[in-house]
């Protein structure tokens, strides 16, 4: 009984009456827990005593008991932990319905920690801030405030940059008008007044 193959080592050497007896068999060696091993099952323990409960499962099948007649007397002496599909009764509540709560469980554990640290990460400044004592929000408010108005005060400053050279080349250029204007006057009171020598010599003579 020592194969290679613990699974279904033991099925070998039985011999069966019929393909039914052979599957029933199976069945329920699938479905009885080894009690030394407790996460394994009767077919896949090579633990001494599930030997024996094979063996005894083996007789049972052999002497025509039903599946209900072969689980009551293995529950009976090993309790409803030998069997992997427990009756639903109040003693075997916790078999059946600890492990789907407890996934349950373990699954909104993970899902509200996984949506606390998304909201963690997007949360709004206000939120943020509402951790601060009223001294350091004051504080905040405060050189916010002033980066604020700065930074308004740089842009006026820039957007009035462009009217500012405007005036500046108006007057230039109004300087340089009036500078002309000036020259040409004094050139033309020049130019009378050399005509007017001019005349008043050619009388005298």
């Amino acid at each position: 009984m020592g194969a290679t193959t613990p699974s279904y080592a033991a099925i070998d050497v039985y011999d069966f009456d019929s393909k039914r007896q052979e599957a029933q068999y199976r069945g329920l060696i699938d479905e009885f827990r080894c009690p030394k091993c407790q996460n394994q099952n009767l077919a896949g323990s090579d633990a001494p005593i599930a030997q024996d409960l094979k063996q005894k499962t083996y007789d049972m099948v052999k002497d025509g008991r039903s599946d209900a007649e072969i689980r009551q007397y293995m529950q009976e002496r090993y309790g409803d932990f030998i069997s992997y599909s427990p009756p639903v009764r109040p003693s075997t509540w916790v078999l059946w319905f600890f492990p789907p709560l407890l996934l349950i469980v373990v699954l909104g554990g993970w899902l509200w920690r996984n949506r606390g640290n998304r909201t963690r990460t997007i949360k709004p400044r206000s939120t943020v801030d509402s951790s601060l004592s009223a001294g350091e929000q004051e504080a905040l408010d405060k050189l916010l405030a002033s980066r604020m108005k700065s930074s308004v005060t740089e842009a006026s400053v820039n957007s009035d940059e462009p009217k500012l050279s405007e005036v500046n080349a108006t007057k230039s250029n109004s300087s340089k008008l009036k500078k002309n204007k000036s020259k040409t006057d004094k050139s033309k009171t020049d130019k009378r007044k050399s005509n007017n020598q001019a005349r008043d010599k050619g009388d005298s003579l």
